[in-house]
């Protein structure tokens, strides 16, 4: 095997990319399992712990961008998971809330999270899965911060 090939597979970014590629393809069977796709439950999750907030409220504590949080009300409202309403403090926006069908998911989702958690951390003990959850966090936090050029991608 060439070197710079191996070098590439012993770095970090691959087995990475390998691990989240291989979360996402799991949560994706397991949540479409209730109509719902990979991605969704954590705007369920929000509304879940508090209806009615508005898609930017739901960006913002998510860290996606509203565009994105926008879209996917769009398609949880097709499911009937959810329903938009004119917000009612401020006509310019709108709020999401969950429908029964949407509450309704609630212990099924959670389950799925727990299992996808206990599956993809298998073999580890207690204290392992507590570090990497910490270091996960680190490594966010470490990538959301601007590098010496003053991007967050190193992009100068």
């Amino acid at each position: 095997m060439q070197e710079w090939l191996r070098a590439w597979e012993d770095d970090f970014v691959p087995s990475f990319w390998r691990a989240k590629n291989a979360m996402l393809q799991a949560a994706g069977t397991a949540f479409e399992r209730h109509g719902v796709r990979e991605g969704q439950q954590f705007v369920l999750m929000c509304l879940w712990r508090e209806d009615g907030l508005s898609p930017g409220e739901i960006a913002r504590r998510l860290g996606l961008s509203t565009p994105t949080v926008t879209r996917t009300a769009g398609r949880l409202e097709a499911a009937g998971l959810v329903e938009r309403h004119p917000h009612p403090t401020d006509a310019r926006l709108v709020s999401v809330r969950l429908t029964v069908k949407g509450r309704s998911l609630r212990e099924a989702l959670d389950r799925e999270m727990n299992d996808l958690s206990d599956r993809a951390l298998r073999g580890f003990a207690e204290e392992e899965r507590e570090s990497f959850r910490r270091m996960l966090d680190g490594m966010a936090a470490n990538l959301r911060t601007p590098d010496r050029e003053g991007t967050a991608d190193g992009g100068g």
